[in-house]
């Protein structure tokens, strides 16, 4: 394909970008030629064209300059990055060059509520930098660490729209982990240098803007800077909306690794769904900045006694003030999302119903305070958290935008109709006259009706024509000479006179004037709002705490939750605890928990399907919600703060990157084991089932010992090891709890899960059960129940094929050796002494009464005798 001109220069803009797309302008319309054009047409369902110049094909799809900021919020919000090239003019008629980059991590005009965090991630001096802005908001914050899980971790938990790694970065696995979906881009390696980052930062934030926050950190300081300078190239003003940088230490809150945040499913289920996880069950916020203020507390529980505490108090009183709360919640409702309105007109893009936005949720928070001075919430956090905000310049800036703006002003902000009279005397002046201008053009079509006597005669207006006087064609021999014929239509005419004309340049001259002082006037306005930006910050955090706070108690309220008593350090003691979201779905049962210093390892085992997962996560997330400051689900609750929540709960093969199910699960044991402390919650649902029996006992049982003598935390351990039940009676903190079953397991099956959790080792396994629940043919549950008759027995196991008439091969399984040993029953040869002794004291051997390492033992002496060893 040759293009034309107007496509090389697409082609020619389109190299010097590394963007996905472009977008040109060429007059009215942002183009997009070639392959991109073939791309928006499928993804954003334009039509695309062929369109022929010069002797070249190529396809072309377009959209209206007016119409773009849609299609690039579709585009963008899909991951993609789009440069938009403008056109602007020269001697020699027009030019285009590339304006600016619109990505995920710096699109100010999103439609999603969440938050749209632009992440980098930086290595300097063996310290990870992590900086996270959200340019929606303006949040900008950074943290420092050792440990890549901590990054690992955090990358998971702000869930960011794009990240930029740094170069010695960009081949660490950390980011091949699947920890997050978001883009990866491959940004200038200059960005990430200490002192011209430490350079960008102070010239953006001040000079004493880093010693302020404490950021002395070179890692930190390279991601920050990198940010900034990625935010700077690719958008149009977005810059201006990082106002204030913040640090943040990863010890302040519960630590919870990536594996940890996907295992509770705290933000979305296994599948990748957010309905099922706790968000969304325990999320009944009325704003979208609740929203995220909600997920936040979810995912980065405190540690703070003081923070939890305030939190809960708060949830307290709205549990118990029904009316207020349902109050509170109402007067939330009509809040915008202001931190990001505030980042809108600091970049400035806000419009005049922007600004109207601002000035109505401005009005919430004098509301706000009415319904926290309620005098059963008066005594809680809630009017302190309402008063924090300067309510009297918040007043003062509502009164200014009340004062200014028109109550429907117009959708754009370069024509007039934005301002309310009185508002400036110039403005009012140019508007009086327009006005007089227009009333002698409204009353024209009558006076002249009158004068004329032509009765079908009207005065309009369009782009082509202007202003004109139509007169029907049954009465155009009586209009007057000063009439002036400018177009012939089917059934009339059209004219104008000179004085006509001096009228219609008066209302464009003023039309014009009015618009350029009506938007001098709106910029200035929304200056004054963007230096007014902490403020709207202030106000806006606040109506986000006070949303999710009554979130949390309105669905306490209306799910019989308790508030949790909450202790550091202390233990972990639940009566009648339920899991937060499998309660909303299904008739749930409730488990009494109970984890203190000398109680302080539960191994847990019973039947698959039963509820040993449950009711070990129900455990994990009654923590986290208390630490989150929540009430919890549950008959009451002691709640000691730990430090970390870690938990191993099933895996899958990541075949892509070489690493095997059971190669997951040591992994994820290895983080485990070194990271917990004695302060911490540690949930193992299963170790060591994906390799051989003995492997896989080995593993588990020094796990259990190390978890117990080494890291010394809380523990619930389920295991379908019964082996390691022992264990309880050589390890003090070490206790057996079991799910109940009912019935006796027999050849009919006939058994009942009470998913009751009870002191003591469970009897045995109900795997077969299981099987022939889940509708594995019979045949296969009858063997298996044969099979494992004889395994419980002690006796061999022959080998059933297809080699003989019945259907049975001449083979045996020595449960002695381990291996299938061929027999002749017509020629069977006498054991030798030293076999008969080991099967006689085979036999009279108890696996029930024999220690795992007892067992063992014998089992290797056994090998050496028959292997004739002394």
């Amino acid at each position: 394909m040759t293009a034309d001109g107007i496509v090389g220069e697409f082609l020619a803009l389109k190299a010097e970008t590394d963007a996905d797309l472009l977008a040109m302008q060429c007059g009215d319309f942002y183009e997009f030629f070639a392959e991109d054009a073939e791309f928006v047409g499928d993804e954003l369902d334009l039509k695309v064209s062929e369109k022929s110049s010069h002797g070249s094909t190529y396809p072309m799809a377009g959209v209206p300059v007016d119409d773009l900021t849609p299609y690039l919020k579709a585009l963008v919000e899909r991951g993609y990055r789009v440069a938009v090239a403008d056109q602007y003019e020269t001697d020699d008629g027009h030019a285009r060059e590339i304006t600016r980059i619109v990505t995920p991590g710096t699109l100010l005009e999103t439609t999603d509520p969440t938050a749209q965090f632009l992440a980098a991630v930086v290595d300097v001096d063996d310290r990870y930098g992590l900086a996270l802005a959200d340019v929606t908001t303006g949040e900008f914050l950074v943290t420092t660490t050792a440990s890549a899980a901590e990054v690992e971790a955090e990358l998971h938990r702000f869930d960011p729209a794009e990240v930029l790694p740094g170069p010695t970065v960009r081949d660490d696995a950390l980011l091949d982990r699947g920890e997050t979906t978001a883009p990866v881009i491959d940004y200038d390696d200059a960005a990430f240098a200490p002192g011209r980052a430490e350079r960008r930062l102070r010239d953006h934030f001040g000079a004493g803007a880093l010693d302020s926050v404490g950021l002395a950190d070179r890692a930190g300081v390279a991601a920050a800077g990198a940010v900034l300078a990625y935010v700077e190239e690719t958008g149009v003003g977005v810059l201006d909306a990082l106002t204030r940088l913040g640090t943040y230490d990863t010890g302040d809150h519960l630590d919870l690794d990536a594996t940890t945040q996907r295992n509770l499913e705290l933000t979305e289920t296994m599948h990748g769904e957010r309905e099922g996880s706790l968000l969304a069950t325990v999320d009944h916020t009325v704003t979208s900045a609740g929203g995220r203020r909600l997920r936040e507390w979810l995912t980065r529980p405190r540690r703070d006694r003081d923070v939890i505490d305030r939190r809960i108090d708060s949830v307290a009183a709205l549990v118990e003030a029904a009316l207020a709360r349902d109050r509170v919640r109402e007067v939330l409702d009509d809040a915008y999302d202001l931190e990001r309105l505030a980042a809108r007109a600091t970049s400035g893009s806000a419009d005049a119903t922007d600004l109207l936005s601002i000035r109505d949720t401005l009005d919430v928070l004098p509301a706000l305070g009415e319904a926290v001075a309620d005098s059963r919430l008066e005594d809680s956090p809630l009017p302190a958290i309402v008063d924090r905000p300067n309510r009297e310049r918040a007043a003062s800036l509502r009164a200014e935008l009340d004062a200014a703006l028109a109550p429907d002003p117009p959708g754009t902000v370069t024509e007039g109709g934005l301002f309310q009279r009185g508002y400036d005397d110039e403005l009012d002046d140019l508007i009086d006259r327009y006005e007089a201008a227009r009333e002698w053009l409204d009353g024209l079509a009558d006076r002249e009706k009158a004068r004329t006597g032509i009765t079908h005669l009207q005065v309009d207006r369009n782009k082509t024509d202007g202003y004109y006087i139509q007169v029907g064609n049954s009465e155009t021999d009586a209009v007057p000479e000063s009439y002036r014929e400018i177009k012939t239509l089917k059934n009339s005419k059209r004219y104008t006179t000179d004085e006509l004309a001096e009228r219609e340049r008066e209302v464009l001259r003023l039309e014009e004037a009015r618009g350029d002082l009506e938007y001098d006037l709106f910029c200035e306005l929304r200056e004054r709002v963007a230096d007014h930006t902490e403020l709207l910050q202030d106000v806006g955090r606040t109506l986000a705490t006070v949303d999710a706070l009554a979130s949390l108690a309105t669905h306490a309220a209306s799910h019989d939750w308790t508030r949790p008593e909450v202790v550091a350090p202390g233990p972990l003691v639940v009566e009648a605890g339920r899991h937060p979201v499998v309660e909303t779905t299904t008739d749930f049962v409730p488990n009494d928990l109970h984890l203190d210093t000398d109680r302080g390892f539960l191994l847990v085992t019973g039947p698959n399907m039963s509820g040993k997962s449950t009711y070990m996560r129900q455990a994990a997330l009654i923590t986290l919600l208390a630490q989150a400051g929540s009430f919890v689900p549950a008959r009451a609750a002691t709640v000691g703060v730990v430090d970390g929540i870690y938990t191993r709960v099933g895996a899958l093969d990541e075949l892509a990157g070489g690493r095997s199910t059971f190669m997951v699960e040591m992994e994820e044991l290895s983080n485990i084991l070194h990271s917990a402390t004695e302060e911490s919650l540690v949930v193992l649902d299963e170790v060591g089932r994906g390799t051989a029996t003995y492997d896989g006992i080995s593993i588990a049982w020094a796990t259990t010992e190390y978890i117990h003598n080494e890291v010394g935390c809380k523990c619930l351990f389920a295991t379908h090891y019964h082996e390691l039940t022992t264990l309880a009676d050589h390890l003090p903190r070490v206790e057996n709890v079991h799910v109940a079953v009912a019935g006796d397991g027999g050849d009919d099956g006939d058994i009942t899960f009470l998913r009751t959790v009870e002191d003591g080792p469970t009897d045995r396994s109900y795997g077969v059960h299981v099987a022939d629940l889940a509708g594995v043919p019979d045949p296969v549950v009858e063997r298996s129940r044969d099979v494992l008759d004889r395994l419980r027995e002690d006796r061999a196991i022959e080998a059933r094929g297809a080699g003989t008439s019945d259907g049975t091969t001449q083979a045996v399984f020595d449960l002695g050796s381990g291996d299938f040993q061929r027999t002749e029953e017509d020629d069977e040869e006498p054991l030798d002494p030293a076999t008969e002794s080991v099967l006689a004291e085979l036999q009279e051997t108890s696996v029930a009464e024999t220690s795992p390492v007892d067992l063992m033992a014998r089992v290797r002496e056994w090998q050496g005798r028959l292997d004739g060893e002394e």
